[in-house]
């Protein structure tokens, strides 16, 4: 699971975008303009931008441009019509890590996003375990003593985004922020019912908890005696 944002202002092409990508299991937020694409991606952490380039309140090469001098590091997709050397150049040059000419076929933008995160850094691992759990991003499959265990979408995702970051203490804010949409009900209680049931679902008995309670702080990962 990626965390994605889309930011195309054609609202139905945006639609199908997210929607494509979301059957990958990735997190897909979105935003319809240049200025509100910047926002969001300086104040929240990104794996991937699908970037139009030709966007009201600011051009895409601009938003590129001006996220990568804050130290920006989400790999980034252009989407225009523009088709002429110079402005492949052009896009490049502002930071796009690729260039997706329109019209495109939906299954190849999501082959580019996927070639994209096998690129990065350890962070995109296809496999990451747990004593005897195992997960398995690929396949979107979670192993617990070489047996398949059924979780919900989001307990998928709640379970990854802590095995990514094994050392890490996070509030339930910061949870429902990485894990769950911008726009959503979802709240404290919320978090705390996934916790509790990964950990009926994944807990060996005698042995410290998937997840663990710090109290007052939040939750984190039970490496401890792993």
């Amino acid at each position: 699971m990626a965390r994605i944002l889309v930011v195309e202002d054609e609202r139905d092409l945006s639609r199908l975008i997210a929607d494509w990508l979301k059957r990958d299991h990735h997190l897909v937020e979105q935003v319809y303009d240049g200025r509100s694409a910047l926002d969001q991606m300086t104040s929240t952490s990104f794996d991937v931008v699908v970037l139009d380039w030709m966007l009201p309140e600011m051009p895409g090469t601009e938003v590129c441009r001006r996220y990568r001098q804050t130290g920006g590091n989400a790999a980034i997709i252009m989407l225009t019509a523009k088709q002429s050397l110079d402005d492949k150049a052009e896009g490049f040059e502002s930071g796009v890590d690729d260039y997706l000419t329109k019209p495109f076929q939906l299954k190849e933008l999501a082959m580019r996003v996927k070639a994209l995160l096998r690129r990065s850094t350890t962070e995109h691992h296809t496999r990451l375990s747990l004593r005897n759990i195992e997960l398995d991003i690929e396949n979107h499959r979670v192993l617990k003593n070489g047996k398949e265990v059924h979780l919900l979408p989001k307990e998928f995702r709640l379970l990854e985004f802590l095995l990514r970051h094994p050392q890490r203490v996070f509030s339930a804010d910061e949870l429902l922020d990485s894990v769950w949409e911008m726009e959503t009900n979802a709240h404290y209680d919320t978090v705390r019912g996934h916790v509790t049931r990964l950990r009926k679902k994944l807990d060996a008995e005698g042995e410290p908890s998937v997840i663990l309670t710090v109290h007052g702080v939040g939750y984190k990962l039970g490496i401890e005696d792993a």
